[in-house]
Protein backbone atom coordinates (compact mmCIF):
# COMPACT_ATOMS: atom_id res chain seq x y z
CA UNK A 1 0.00 0.00 0.00
CA UNK A 2 1.36 3.42 -0.94
CA UNK A 3 0.24 6.90 -0.05
CA UNK A 4 -0.37 9.22 -3.01
CA UNK A 5 1.85 12.21 -2.42
CA UNK A 6 2.78 15.35 -4.30
CA UNK A 7 4.77 18.37 -3.30
CA UNK A 8 2.75 20.92 -1.34
CA UNK A 9 1.69 23.93 -3.37
CA UNK A 10 3.15 27.28 -2.31
CA UNK A 11 -0.14 28.48 -0.83
CA UNK A 12 -0.34 25.33 1.32
CA UNK A 13 3.06 26.06 2.82
CA UNK A 14 2.12 29.73 3.24
CA UNK A 15 -1.12 28.78 4.98
CA UNK A 16 0.71 26.60 7.50
CA UNK A 17 3.48 29.12 8.07
CA UNK A 18 1.47 32.35 8.32
CA UNK A 19 -0.29 31.45 11.56
CA UNK A 20 2.92 30.45 13.28
CA UNK A 21 4.49 33.69 12.04
CA UNK A 22 1.57 35.73 13.40
CA UNK A 23 1.73 33.89 16.72
CA UNK A 24 5.40 34.62 17.26
CA UNK A 25 5.21 38.12 15.81
CA UNK A 26 2.70 39.11 18.48
CA UNK A 27 4.78 37.58 21.27
CA UNK A 28 7.99 39.08 19.95
CA UNK A 29 6.64 42.61 19.52
CA UNK A 30 5.27 42.52 23.06
CA UNK A 31 8.67 41.39 24.33
CA UNK A 32 10.57 43.97 22.30
CA UNK A 33 8.44 46.82 23.64
CA UNK A 34 8.25 45.49 27.19
CA UNK A 35 10.05 48.52 28.62
CA UNK A 36 7.61 50.94 26.95
CA UNK A 37 4.50 48.89 27.74
CA UNK A 38 5.61 48.66 31.37
CA UNK A 39 5.47 52.46 31.67
CA UNK A 40 2.13 52.83 29.90
CA UNK A 41 0.11 49.96 31.37
CA UNK A 42 1.90 48.92 34.58
CA UNK A 43 3.15 52.07 36.33
CA UNK A 44 4.94 51.28 39.59
CA UNK A 45 7.25 52.86 42.13
CA UNK A 46 10.38 51.83 40.17
CA UNK A 47 11.35 50.85 36.64
CA UNK A 48 12.42 47.42 37.91
CA UNK A 49 9.03 46.71 39.51
CA UNK A 50 7.18 47.98 36.45
CA UNK A 51 9.26 45.76 34.15
CA UNK A 52 8.63 42.74 36.37
CA UNK A 53 4.86 43.34 36.16
CA UNK A 54 5.09 43.51 32.37
CA UNK A 55 7.23 40.40 31.99
CA UNK A 56 4.88 38.55 34.33
CA UNK A 57 1.97 39.56 32.07
CA UNK A 58 4.02 38.33 29.11
CA UNK A 59 4.18 34.99 30.89
CA UNK A 60 0.52 34.87 31.95
CA UNK A 61 -0.54 34.04 28.39
CA UNK A 62 1.55 30.90 28.61
CA UNK A 63 -0.70 29.45 31.30
CA UNK A 64 -3.36 29.15 28.63
CA UNK A 65 -1.09 27.47 26.11
CA UNK A 66 -1.43 23.90 27.46
CA UNK A 67 -5.19 24.39 27.76
CA UNK A 68 -5.48 25.71 24.23
CA UNK A 69 -2.98 23.17 22.95
CA UNK A 70 -4.83 20.16 24.35
CA UNK A 71 -8.31 21.36 23.34
CA UNK A 72 -7.28 22.52 19.89
CA UNK A 73 -5.06 19.45 19.46
CA UNK A 74 -8.01 17.17 20.15
CA UNK A 75 -10.10 19.30 17.80
CA UNK A 76 -7.47 18.97 15.06
CA UNK A 77 -7.23 15.20 15.54
CA UNK A 78 -11.02 14.82 15.43
CA UNK A 79 -12.22 17.52 13.04
CA UNK A 80 -9.16 18.04 10.88
CA UNK A 81 -6.06 20.20 10.51
CA UNK A 82 -7.84 22.83 8.42
CA UNK A 83 -10.63 23.37 10.96
CA UNK A 84 -8.13 23.86 13.79
CA UNK A 85 -5.93 26.20 11.76
CA UNK A 86 -8.94 28.45 11.03
CA UNK A 87 -9.94 28.68 14.70
CA UNK A 88 -6.38 29.45 15.72
CA UNK A 89 -5.78 32.35 13.35
CA UNK A 90 -9.17 33.95 14.04
CA UNK A 91 -8.44 33.92 17.79
CA UNK A 92 -4.93 35.30 17.27
CA UNK A 93 -6.25 38.21 15.23
CA UNK A 94 -8.76 39.12 17.94
CA UNK A 95 -6.02 39.10 20.60
CA UNK A 96 -3.74 41.37 18.58
CA UNK A 97 -6.63 43.77 18.02
CA UNK A 98 -7.23 44.06 21.77
CA UNK A 99 -3.60 45.04 22.38
CA UNK A 100 -3.39 47.39 19.40
CA UNK A 101 -6.36 49.48 20.54
CA UNK A 102 -6.04 49.13 24.33
CA UNK A 103 -6.28 52.46 26.23
CA UNK A 104 -3.35 53.14 28.57
CA UNK A 105 -3.40 53.24 32.37
CA UNK A 106 -3.45 57.05 32.27
CA UNK A 107 -6.69 56.92 30.26
CA UNK A 108 -8.80 54.30 32.08
CA UNK A 109 -6.81 53.19 35.10
CA UNK A 110 -6.91 49.56 36.21
CA UNK A 111 -8.94 48.56 33.15
CA UNK A 112 -5.87 49.04 30.94
CA UNK A 113 -3.68 46.25 32.37
CA UNK A 114 -6.77 44.02 32.59
CA UNK A 115 -7.33 44.39 28.83
CA UNK A 116 -3.71 43.43 28.20
CA UNK A 117 -4.01 40.38 30.45
CA UNK A 118 -7.22 39.22 28.69
CA UNK A 119 -5.55 39.67 25.31
CA UNK A 120 -2.55 37.63 26.45
CA UNK A 121 -4.80 34.84 27.71
CA UNK A 122 -6.68 34.69 24.40
CA UNK A 123 -3.45 34.80 22.45
CA UNK A 124 -1.98 32.05 24.63
CA UNK A 125 -5.02 29.84 24.07
CA UNK A 126 -4.86 30.16 20.28
CA UNK A 127 -1.07 29.91 20.13
CA UNK A 128 -1.28 26.64 22.06
CA UNK A 129 -2.85 24.91 19.06
CA UNK A 130 -0.86 26.56 16.28
CA UNK A 131 2.46 24.70 16.29
CA UNK A 132 0.98 21.22 16.57
CA UNK A 133 -1.73 21.72 13.94
CA UNK A 134 0.52 23.49 11.43
CA UNK A 135 3.38 21.02 11.91
CA UNK A 136 1.01 18.08 11.42
CA UNK A 137 -0.34 19.70 8.26
CA UNK A 138 3.13 20.31 6.79
CA UNK A 139 4.65 16.89 7.34
CA UNK A 140 1.45 15.11 6.28
CA UNK A 141 1.46 16.93 2.94
CA UNK A 142 5.23 16.78 2.29
CA UNK A 143 6.93 14.24 0.02
CA UNK A 144 8.57 11.46 2.04
CA UNK A 145 12.11 12.36 1.00
CA UNK A 146 11.66 16.07 1.81
CA UNK A 147 9.78 16.12 5.11
CA UNK A 148 12.69 17.86 6.84
CA UNK A 149 12.81 20.63 4.24
CA UNK A 150 9.07 21.28 4.22
CA UNK A 151 8.77 21.02 7.98
CA UNK A 152 11.55 23.60 8.34
CA UNK A 153 9.32 26.28 6.84
CA UNK A 154 7.34 26.23 10.07
CA UNK A 155 10.43 27.63 11.82
CA UNK A 156 11.27 29.91 8.89
CA UNK A 157 7.91 31.59 9.49
CA UNK A 158 8.83 31.99 13.13
CA UNK A 159 12.17 33.54 12.26
CA UNK A 160 10.67 35.88 9.68
CA UNK A 161 8.10 37.06 12.22
CA UNK A 162 10.82 37.95 14.70
CA UNK A 163 12.89 39.55 11.94
CA UNK A 164 10.01 41.77 10.85
CA UNK A 165 9.37 42.72 14.46
CA UNK A 166 13.04 43.58 14.96
CA UNK A 167 13.15 45.68 11.80
CA UNK A 168 10.02 47.57 12.79
CA UNK A 169 11.44 48.09 16.26
CA UNK A 170 14.71 49.43 14.83
CA UNK A 171 12.94 51.76 12.41
CA UNK A 172 10.52 53.11 15.01
CA UNK A 173 13.13 53.71 17.70
CA UNK A 174 15.44 55.34 15.14
CA UNK A 175 12.90 57.63 13.46
CA UNK A 176 10.46 58.53 16.24
CA UNK A 177 11.08 60.50 19.39
CA UNK A 178 10.63 58.76 22.76
CA UNK A 179 7.50 60.85 23.29
CA UNK A 180 6.04 59.74 19.96
CA UNK A 181 6.79 56.07 20.67
CA UNK A 182 5.16 56.29 24.09
CA UNK A 183 2.19 58.15 22.67
CA UNK A 184 1.32 56.13 19.57
CA UNK A 185 4.40 54.64 17.89
CA UNK A 186 4.41 51.43 19.93
CA UNK A 187 0.99 50.55 18.46
CA UNK A 188 2.25 50.46 14.85
CA UNK A 189 3.76 46.94 14.99
CA UNK A 190 0.55 45.57 16.51
CA UNK A 191 -1.56 47.28 13.86
CA UNK A 192 0.69 45.75 11.20
CA UNK A 193 0.11 42.32 12.74
CA UNK A 194 -3.62 42.98 12.73
CA UNK A 195 -3.51 43.26 8.93
CA UNK A 196 -1.89 39.83 8.57
CA UNK A 197 -4.74 38.01 10.33
CA UNK A 198 -7.46 38.39 7.68
CA UNK A 199 -4.98 37.48 4.96
CA UNK A 200 -4.06 34.28 6.78
CA UNK A 201 -7.71 33.48 7.42
CA UNK A 202 -8.47 33.81 3.71
CA UNK A 203 -5.54 31.63 2.69
CA UNK A 204 -6.33 28.92 5.23
CA UNK A 205 -9.99 28.82 4.20
CA UNK A 206 -8.92 27.58 0.74
CA UNK A 207 -6.94 24.60 2.07
CA UNK A 208 -7.85 20.97 1.54
CA UNK A 209 -7.60 18.51 4.40
CA UNK A 210 -4.52 16.28 4.41
CA UNK A 211 -4.89 12.82 2.91
CA UNK A 212 -3.18 11.34 5.96
CA UNK A 213 -5.89 12.67 8.25
CA UNK A 214 -8.71 11.57 5.94
CA UNK A 215 -7.27 8.07 5.63
CA UNK A 216 -6.85 7.68 9.37
CA UNK A 217 -10.66 7.73 9.70
CA UNK A 218 -10.60 9.97 12.77
CA UNK A 219 -14.36 10.09 13.07
CA UNK A 220 -14.48 6.37 13.82
CA UNK A 221 -11.88 6.48 16.58
CA UNK A 222 -13.30 6.14 20.06
CA UNK A 223 -12.12 8.32 22.91
CA UNK A 224 -10.71 5.26 24.59
CA UNK A 225 -8.67 4.34 21.51
CA UNK A 226 -7.25 7.86 21.27
CA UNK A 227 -6.39 7.79 24.97
CA UNK A 228 -4.61 4.46 24.64
CA UNK A 229 -2.67 5.81 21.65
CA UNK A 230 -1.54 8.80 23.71
CA UNK A 231 -0.48 6.73 26.72
CA UNK A 232 1.51 4.43 24.46
CA UNK A 233 3.57 7.43 23.36
CA UNK A 234 4.54 8.83 26.78
CA UNK A 235 8.24 8.42 26.02
CA UNK A 236 7.90 10.38 22.78
CA UNK A 237 5.96 13.14 24.56
CA UNK A 238 8.74 13.42 27.16
CA UNK A 239 11.38 13.57 24.42
CA UNK A 240 9.35 16.29 22.72
CA UNK A 241 9.13 18.14 26.05
CA UNK A 242 12.89 18.04 26.58
CA UNK A 243 13.75 19.25 23.10
CA UNK A 244 11.22 22.07 23.30
CA UNK A 245 12.60 23.13 26.71
CA UNK A 246 15.89 23.84 24.94
CA UNK A 247 14.32 25.59 21.99
CA UNK A 248 11.96 27.75 23.98
CA UNK A 249 14.66 28.93 26.40
CA UNK A 250 16.86 29.85 23.45
CA UNK A 251 14.00 31.59 21.70
CA UNK A 252 12.93 33.78 24.57
CA UNK A 253 16.42 34.66 25.75
CA UNK A 254 18.20 35.10 22.41
CA UNK A 255 15.35 36.50 20.34
CA UNK A 256 13.12 38.24 22.89
CA UNK A 257 15.15 39.20 25.94
CA UNK A 258 18.42 40.32 24.32
CA UNK A 259 17.10 43.78 23.21
CA UNK A 260 16.05 44.46 26.81
CA UNK A 261 19.38 43.05 28.02
CA UNK A 262 21.33 45.29 25.63
CA UNK A 263 19.40 48.36 26.73
CA UNK A 264 19.28 47.79 30.50
CA UNK A 265 22.54 45.89 31.15
CA UNK A 266 24.90 46.91 28.35
CA UNK A 267 23.56 50.48 28.14
CA UNK A 268 23.38 50.31 24.34
CA UNK A 269 20.79 52.31 22.36
CA UNK A 270 17.62 50.35 21.63
CA UNK A 271 17.93 50.93 17.88
CA UNK A 272 21.37 49.26 17.91
CA UNK A 273 19.97 46.30 19.83
CA UNK A 274 17.20 45.88 17.25
CA UNK A 275 19.65 46.17 14.35
CA UNK A 276 21.94 43.49 15.77
CA UNK A 277 18.85 41.36 16.34
CA UNK A 278 17.69 41.81 12.75
CA UNK A 279 21.06 40.81 11.27
CA UNK A 280 21.31 37.76 13.52
CA UNK A 281 17.78 36.74 12.61
CA UNK A 282 18.51 37.06 8.91
CA UNK A 283 21.32 34.55 9.39
CA UNK A 284 19.02 32.22 11.31
CA UNK A 285 16.27 32.34 8.67
CA UNK A 286 18.79 31.59 5.92
CA UNK A 287 20.20 28.58 7.79
CA UNK A 288 16.88 26.91 8.75
CA UNK A 289 15.73 25.49 5.36
CA UNK A 290 19.30 24.48 4.49
CA UNK A 291 19.58 22.42 7.67
CA UNK A 292 16.05 21.08 7.23
CA UNK A 293 17.07 19.76 3.82
CA UNK A 294 20.36 18.48 5.26
CA UNK A 295 18.42 16.46 7.82
CA UNK A 296 16.67 14.65 4.95
CA UNK A 297 20.10 13.41 3.86
CA UNK A 298 22.01 12.70 7.08
CA UNK A 299 19.20 12.46 9.65
CA UNK A 300 17.54 14.78 12.18
CA UNK A 301 19.64 13.77 15.19
CA UNK A 302 23.15 14.63 13.88
CA UNK A 303 22.06 18.15 12.91
CA UNK A 304 20.32 18.80 16.23
CA UNK A 305 23.17 17.35 18.33
CA UNK A 306 25.72 19.55 16.55
CA UNK A 307 23.63 22.66 17.18
CA UNK A 308 23.05 21.96 20.88
CA UNK A 309 26.62 20.90 21.63
CA UNK A 310 28.11 24.00 20.03
CA UNK A 311 25.60 26.22 21.84
CA UNK A 312 26.54 24.66 25.15
CA UNK A 313 30.23 25.36 24.51
CA UNK A 314 30.12 28.96 23.23
CA UNK A 315 27.30 30.63 25.20
CA UNK A 316 29.18 31.48 28.39
CA UNK A 317 32.33 32.84 26.69
CA UNK A 318 30.18 35.03 24.42
CA UNK A 319 28.24 36.58 27.31
CA UNK A 320 31.41 37.20 29.32
CA UNK A 321 33.05 38.87 26.33
CA UNK A 322 30.07 41.10 25.47
CA UNK A 323 29.55 42.12 29.10
CA UNK A 324 33.21 43.06 29.52
CA UNK A 325 33.36 44.94 26.19
CA UNK A 326 29.84 46.20 25.46
CA UNK A 327 29.56 47.60 21.96
CA UNK A 328 27.40 47.23 18.89
CA UNK A 329 30.02 45.09 17.13
CA UNK A 330 30.39 42.63 20.02
CA UNK A 331 26.61 42.39 20.43
CA UNK A 332 26.27 41.77 16.69
CA UNK A 333 28.85 38.96 16.70
CA UNK A 334 27.14 37.30 19.66
CA UNK A 335 23.73 37.51 18.00
CA UNK A 336 24.97 36.14 14.68
CA UNK A 337 26.64 33.16 16.40
CA UNK A 338 23.73 32.36 18.74
CA UNK A 339 21.05 32.91 16.09
CA UNK A 340 23.01 30.83 13.58
CA UNK A 341 23.34 27.89 15.96
CA UNK A 342 19.67 28.22 16.89
CA UNK A 343 18.78 28.13 13.18
CA UNK A 344 20.78 24.94 12.64
CA UNK A 345 18.74 23.13 15.29
CA UNK A 346 15.49 24.68 14.11
CA UNK A 347 15.94 23.23 10.63
CA UNK A 348 14.88 19.66 11.47
CA UNK A 349 13.14 20.15 14.84
CA UNK A 350 9.50 20.53 13.72
CA UNK A 351 9.67 17.49 11.46
CA UNK A 352 11.61 15.43 14.00
CA UNK A 353 8.97 16.03 16.67
CA UNK A 354 6.01 15.45 14.36
CA UNK A 355 7.49 12.18 13.12
CA UNK A 356 7.36 10.72 16.65
CA UNK A 357 3.55 10.36 16.66
CA UNK A 358 0.90 8.62 14.53
CA UNK A 359 -1.61 10.68 12.58
CA UNK A 360 -4.62 10.13 14.79
CA UNK A 361 -2.99 11.69 17.89
CA UNK A 362 -0.24 13.78 16.28
CA UNK A 363 -1.69 17.22 17.06
CA UNK A 364 -2.74 16.34 20.61
CA UNK A 365 0.56 14.67 21.55
CA UNK A 366 2.64 17.43 19.99
CA UNK A 367 0.55 20.08 21.74
CA UNK A 368 1.02 18.48 25.16
CA UNK A 369 4.81 18.10 24.95
CA UNK A 370 5.33 21.42 23.20
CA UNK A 371 3.07 23.71 25.22
CA UNK A 372 3.88 22.42 28.70
CA UNK A 373 7.57 23.02 27.97
CA UNK A 374 6.89 26.48 26.56
CA UNK A 375 4.74 27.41 29.55
CA UNK A 376 7.25 26.28 32.17
CA UNK A 377 10.52 27.39 30.59
CA UNK A 378 9.67 30.03 28.01
CA UNK A 379 6.76 32.09 29.24
CA UNK A 380 8.53 33.39 32.30
CA UNK A 381 12.05 33.40 30.84
CA UNK A 382 12.20 37.20 30.83
CA UNK A 383 10.79 37.39 34.35
CA UNK A 384 13.28 34.87 35.75
CA UNK A 385 16.26 36.38 33.95
CA UNK A 386 15.32 39.93 35.00
CA UNK A 387 14.98 38.79 38.60
CA UNK A 388 18.14 36.68 38.44
CA UNK A 389 20.27 39.56 37.16
CA UNK A 390 18.84 41.85 39.85
CA UNK A 391 19.34 39.28 42.62
CA UNK A 392 22.86 38.14 41.69
CA UNK A 393 24.18 41.44 40.39
CA UNK A 394 25.76 39.80 37.34
CA UNK A 395 24.64 40.69 33.80
CA UNK A 396 25.67 37.29 32.40
CA UNK A 397 22.89 35.40 34.21
CA UNK A 398 21.06 34.69 30.89
CA UNK A 399 24.02 32.56 29.81
CA UNK A 400 23.38 30.01 32.55
CA UNK A 401 19.72 29.71 31.58
CA UNK A 402 20.72 29.14 27.95
CA UNK A 403 23.31 26.53 28.89
CA UNK A 404 20.78 24.69 31.03
CA UNK A 405 18.41 24.58 28.06
CA UNK A 406 21.10 23.26 25.72
CA UNK A 407 22.02 20.49 28.17
CA UNK A 408 18.40 19.38 28.57
CA UNK A 409 17.84 19.41 24.80
CA UNK A 410 21.04 17.45 24.15
CA UNK A 411 19.98 14.75 26.61
CA UNK A 412 16.48 14.52 25.08
CA UNK A 413 17.75 14.24 21.51
CA UNK A 414 19.66 11.08 22.46
CA UNK A 415 16.27 9.35 22.95
CA UNK A 416 14.72 10.70 19.75
CA UNK A 417 13.64 8.06 17.25
CA UNK A 418 15.37 8.80 13.93
CA UNK A 419 12.81 8.56 11.13
CA UNK A 420 14.44 10.46 8.30
CA UNK A 421 14.31 8.36 5.16
CA UNK A 422 11.46 6.13 6.32
CA UNK A 423 8.51 5.67 3.93
CA UNK A 424 5.65 8.11 4.35
CA UNK A 425 3.17 5.46 5.47
CA UNK A 426 5.51 4.22 8.20
CA UNK A 427 5.99 7.72 9.57
CA UNK A 428 2.37 8.81 9.32
CA UNK A 429 1.41 5.42 10.79
CA UNK A 430 -1.89 5.41 8.93
CA UNK A 431 -2.08 1.62 8.98
CA UNK A 432 -0.65 1.46 12.55
CA UNK A 433 2.18 -0.94 11.64
CA UNK A 434 3.71 -0.71 15.12
CA UNK A 435 0.50 -1.18 17.03
CA UNK A 436 0.42 -4.27 19.18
Amino acid sequence: MTLPQSAPKPYQIAAAVIGNALEWYDFIVFGFFAVIISRLFFPAESQYASLLFTTATFGVGFFMRPVGGILLGIYADRRGRKAALLVVIASMTAAIGLIAFAPTYAAIGIGAPLIIVVARLLQGFSAGGEFASATAFLIETAPACRRGFYGSWQMVGQGLAVLIGAILGAVLTKTLSPEAIDGWGWRIPFLFGLVIGPVGLYIRSSLSETQAFLRSDQASQSRGAAGRALTSHIKQILVCFGIVVSGTISFYVILVYIPTFARTQLQLPLDQAFLAQAIGLACEVAVIPICGALSDRIGRKPVMIASLLLSLLVTYPLFVWVSSSPSFSSLLIMQVVLCGLFGIGNGPVSTALGEQFPTRVRSTALAIGYNVAVMLFGGFAQFFVTWLIHATGTPIAPAFYLMFGSAVGLFAVLFLTERAGEPQLAVLDIVEPHAA
